[in-house]
């Protein structure tokens, strides 16, 4: 586009046409944009056919990025997954959408998620079902699974997304991509949304490391009145892909947190066949203890069962609501106020001493989800909401870890089974260390030829 090679207006036609011709096969989009996503086009084109020197042109000008629908754009109608909220227009933009529109990015539309985010798939009742393209009768994950589902399939060339114990690394693993859950604190979720326990934010789903730095670059920002704010980085996102991680120290630990829950082969495969090429790269790869235990289950449900009910829902419409988000939300309003108090205190607790343990390390390697991407319909079969919360904590009992702990962490998307289903693992880092993983994750992705730009799904 600097070059005036592309045009923003011809790149934005490409990215609406695929969307129009294919989100019927894999659910990404609730609401797509196109007039709106036009005309910012062509006010991006007229800057770079006016500007004299390129290099002052916005970072990201022309470049198509979705938005997740649990985030509110301004004018344009938001559901957050649930037909409670049928007819609702949002009346202020949040302050990462105002980040990535400075930026220069263009607003191709709203990508799919599970009612109010809660669930780790995106099945909902107000679009069609979020579907990986690397076979579309499996679930894309959630919350960000249209996010995931976009970039996967070439409906965008990358996806802001949002992450509150999974919901970026769950849906890149299962889609075959890169995605940040950045450290607590790096992204504001201003104005509307608050930050009460700091489980949950804003991060990049790409294609590749450089991709995911770069949007990470541009969302990074504090707000006045954020209770957290991330400690600075040495050096930006951007530069940090670019750069050698130096000799790490790597702890590995594939102990699930949840019990009863099992690791498919496949997905031992992916962790080991990670292990192995991380040692070749020269880092210390060593078995760690496991940092928490299985008693930080019970005291994270309670937050997740109070936090389902921080949307406001008309009584007139709660019908409306998905059985599954009925039956927690009867929970977290069944919570007294001090049980979650104590809940919080104790999840507090427990990190302190999980960080005795992980601060020995560079980065910790994990799976990201248990098993290969599993059929859409599969974690709401048999119509028991309970069963259906089972089957989400052993789907993906490691990445809410570092939502408790507020660590960053990436998926990598390292493993294809036979039949060519994406198989991830985990890298978590230090408090406040994205650049650090961000490095490895390109010196990783080096290694294995920079694949992850260039594998696509057959409906590509």
């Amino acid at each position: 586009m600097r070059a005036r090679e592309l045009s923003p207006v011809e790149i934005t036609k490409h990215y609406l046409e695929r969307a129009e011709r294919l989100d019927a096969e894999v659910g990404a989009f609730v609401t797509l944009t196109a007039d709106r996503a036009l005309e910012q086009a062509r006010r991006a084109e007229a800057l770079v056919m006016t500007a004299s020197d390129p290099r002052e042109l916005p970072p990201l000008l022309g470049v198509p990025v979705p938005i997740k629908d649990l985030n509110l754009v301004k004018d344009v109608p938001v559901l957050f997954g649930s037909a409670t909220y049928e007819g609702f227009v949002a009346p202020v933009d949040d302050s990462v959408v105002e980040r990535l529109r400075d930026a220069g990015t263009i607003m191709i539309g709203k990508t799919a998620t599970p009612e109010f985010g809660l669930p780790c798939y995106t099945e909902t009742s107000v679009s069609p079902p979020a579907r990986t393209p690397w076979d579309p009768s499996r679930s894309a994950g959630g919350s960000s699974g249209g996010a995931a589902a976009a970039v996967a399939a070439g409906l965008a060339p990358a996806a802001q997304a949002s992450d509150g114990a999974g919901s970026i690394r769950i849906p890149a693993a299962v889609c075959g991509l890169f995605g940040i859950k950045p450290t607590r604190g790096r992204i504001s979720a201003a104005p509307v949304v608050p930050d009460l326990a700091g489980l949950s934010t804003n991060g990049p789903i790409a294609r590749t490391v450089a991709d995911a730095a770069a949007l990470l670059e541009i969302m990074a920002h504090n707000q006045p009145g954020d209770l957290y704010v991330a400690p600075p980085t040495p050096v930006g996102f951007q530069e940090a892909a670019g750069r050698e991680p130096g000799r790490l120290r790597i702890g590995r630990n594939a102990v699930p947190v949840v019990p009863g829950a099992e690791v498919h082969p496949e997905v031992l495969a992916g962790y080991e066949k990670a292990s192995a090429l991380l040692e070749s790269l020269g880092h210390e790869v060593v078995d760690m203890p496991p940092p928490f235990n299985d008693s930080i289950v019970a005291e994270f449900e309670k937050l997740w069962f109070c936090f389902s009910c921080m949307h406001p829902v008309d009584p007139s419409a709660a019908h409306l609501l998905r059985p599954f988000t009925r039956w927690l939300r009867e929970r977290g309003f069944a919570t007294p106020a001090p049980v979650f108090l104590q809940a919080q205190a104790a999840l507090q607790t427990a990190t302190r001493f999980g960080f005795l343990v992980m601060n020995d390390y560079d980065a910790i390697l994990s799976p990201t989800v248990t098993t290969p991407p599993v059929p859409v319909g599969w974690f709401e079969e048999g119509g028991d909401p309970e069963e259906t919360f089972q089957r989400m904590k052993r789907f993906a009992p490691y990445p809410a870890t570092y939502n408790v702990s507020g660590q960053p962490a990436v998926n990598l998307p390292l493993h294809w089974t036979a039949d060519g289903l994406p198989i991830g693992v985990m890298l978590a880092g230090r408090y406040g260390a994205e650049a650090t993983l961000i490095s490895l994750s390109a010196q990783v992705e080096a290694a294995v030829g920079g694949f992850w730009g260039t594998r696509r799904p057959a409906m590509w």
